[in-house]
């Protein structure tokens, strides 16, 4: 049964829209949420917070007339409960069906769709170079993007397809021109932004290593190595070529203030090293990744903030809300820098986490390889990013 195929609840169920559920969540209030999609789907990718408690129970167990009472055990009648699933269309037949049973209830409008429609800009207060830092956050999938702007003049790292018209209107009401459109690497969890950007006219920027791996549109790029500077407006944005997540992981450093690592190094952890080569080549990259936090990012100043290209359930924000943390603080919590290059490699090799959903089909649509319409490049990248190696060994307790 597909979801347009649920027949409209006798009783309207009311609907919470993504961003207020989003508020609620992060200002701590208590949140009873019912999952009525497929477990294995609900333990692949949910709504989680503090403040969550989270059920799952299958819409299946709803469809007949009457309701048995051991589905209805875990479901508090008590208080306000939301109603989850993919794209609205089930929740709330089974909002129609619990709101018949005197249950207080209403519906996630649009489903976990609509969680992943949701996308915040969050000023990086503590960035100290020229011009204004924001930081792009997707809590669904955590995917973070940049846009640093002065002078009149933007540039965006990391956008994300889904996006593209956020990033262009957001710089015309900053009053800036949005000059450059940066990649780090070829994505595993989501599709780029570079194309679509570079189609209105921003300038998209790969690093040459990227091309090796088979990229059929770099003629429309600019390509940059390592040691290359960008100017937009009187920031300076450096490539920084620091492979080992990929061949061609390249981060930037924006007004040598922020290091934009992409999957290089995020707050919580390093880099998983098997998505390009796939086990075979994992070890190698490892000791390649190694290599470039060693002698490209931590030879930085302990100043320097770090900006990865994703978050985890792990990670935990600054003051000013955003995923980033300086250099120093990062060493000083995560054990992994302080490991000598054998330690390391057997460490980050010892627990992978599940790959990416669709990431073979999504690498090969960043590549140019493939194409997808908007829906389906949105449905692609539905769910968790997976591109870090497993947290719970890479940082102190």
């Amino acid at each position: 049964m597909q979801e347009m195929d649920f027949p409209t609840p006798a009783e309207p169920v009311e609907s919470v829209e993504p961003h207020e559920l989003k508020a609620a969540i992060d200002a701590g209030e208590p949140i009873t949420l019912l999952d009525v999609r497929m477990e294995s789907e609900y333990e692949k990718w949910r709504i989680d917070g503090q403040s969550v408690e989270s059920i799952n129970v299958p819409y299946f167990h709803f469809l007949d007339e009457e309701v048995d009472e051991s589905v209805l055990e875990p479901i508090p009648d008590d208080r306000l409960v939301t109603i989850v699933c993919a794209k609205g269309g089930a929740s709330e037949f089974v909002g129609g069906k619990l709101l018949e049973l005197g249950y207080d209830v209403n519906n996630l409008a649009e489903g976990m769709n609509g969680w992943a429609s949701i996308y915040e800009a969050v000023e990086v207060t503590n960035y100290d170079g020229p011009g204004t830092l924001l930081q792009y956050q997707r809590p669904s999938s955590g995917c973070l993007a940049y846009m640093v702007y002065d002078d009149e003049a933007a540039a965006v790292i990391d956008p994300l397809r889904a996006f593209t018209d956020r990033y262009l209107e957001d710089a015309e009401e900053l009053g800036v021109d949005l000059d450059y459109a940066f990649d780090t690497h070829i994505h595993a969890d989501h599709i780029s932004g570079l194309r679509a950007l570079a189609a209105e006219g921003v300038e998209g920027v790969i690093s040459q290593a990227a091309v090796d791996r088979g990229v059929t549109y770099a003629d429309e790029m600019t390509l940059t190595e390592d040691g290359d500077v960008f100017e937009v407006g009187s920031i300076d944005i450096e490539t920084v070529f620091t492979p080992g997540h990929t061949t061609g992981m390249t981060s930037y450093l924006v007004g040598d203030s922020l290091l934009a690592t992409g999957d290089g190094l995020f707050t919580e952890s390093v880099a998983r090293p098997d998505l390009e080569e796939g086990d075979e080549g994992a070890p190698e990259a490892a000791r390649m990744l190694y290599e470039s936090l060693q002698e490209q990012v931590l030879t930085l100043p302990d100043d320097t903030l770090i900006g990865g290209a994703h978050f985890s359930d792990a990670a935990e924000p600054a003051a000013d809300k955003t995923y980033t943390a300086t250099i120093g603080d990062l060493v000083e919590s995560m054990e992994a820098l302080r490991m000598d290059e054998d330690a390391f490699v057997e460490l980050i090799l010892s627990d992978m986490p599940p790959r990416p959903a669709n990431y073979l089909d999504i690498i090969e649509t960043n590549l140019g390889q493939q194409s997808v319409d908007d829906e389906e490049a949105f449905t692609l990248e539905l769910g968790p990013n997976n591109c870090a190696a497993s947290q719970g060994a890479l940082t102190e307790e």
